[in-house]
């Protein structure tokens, strides 16, 4: 058997084990708007509400994880996204396969490309007018590494948007990483 065949296994079968701890692993994941209003009083009113879902037996479950938002994006479309991941397992697991996804947020003209595109601009044409963007060329490089990690998609012919699901966790990697 060749090199790159052997390899091309090793890889298929490390994708395998990665898939099945992924399906292990209880994920909820829901869009819902708030059923009760916040209490002003209750400086950690979101973690009291998920600390109330969790086991009462700690020995049960090691925790969860949840990303969570409601908002109105200047376009006038509104997006209220809720995500949980308990976090058994989480720390065990290879984290490597998301590199990848967090590596297409480490340019600055991607956060700005994803900036316009939220606040409404989503013609190629349009977000090539900006400088800030850098050349036509430039423009579709970073578009095809957003595509490519499920930051954006094609909603048209030469136009772009971010799916609804991935606008909550887009600013939720913003808030996370504020000093």
């Amino acid at each position: 058997m060749s090199e790159d065949m052997e390899m091309l296994q090793r890889h298929v079968q490390a994708l395998d084990e990665r898939v099945a701890a992924l399906e292990a692993a209880p994920v909820r994941v829901a869009a819902q708007e708030a059923s009760s209003p916040i209490d002003e009083g209750d400086t950690f009113w979101a973690l009291t509400g998920l600390r109330s879902r969790l086991p009462e037996d700690p020995s049960t479950a090691a925790g969860e994880v949840m990303l969570v938002g409601s908002l109105t994006l200047p376009t006038g479309a509104e997006v209220s996204w809720q995500q949980g991941l308990g976090t058994q397992g989480l720390l065990e697991t290879d984290w490597s396969d998301q590199s990848s996804v967090l590596g297409a947020l480490g340019h600055p003209v991607r956060l700005e490309l994803l900036r316009h595109i939220l606040l409404g601009t989503h013609a190629t044409a349009d977000l090539a007018e900006m400088e800030s963007l850098g050349t036509t060329g430039q423009l579709h490089h970073h578009l095809r590494q957003l595509v490519a990690t499920g930051w954006v998609r094609q909603s048209g012919r030469g136009s772009y948007e971010i799916p609804a699901s991935r606008v909550v966790p887009l600013l939720a990697c913003l808030i996370g990483a504020q000093r």
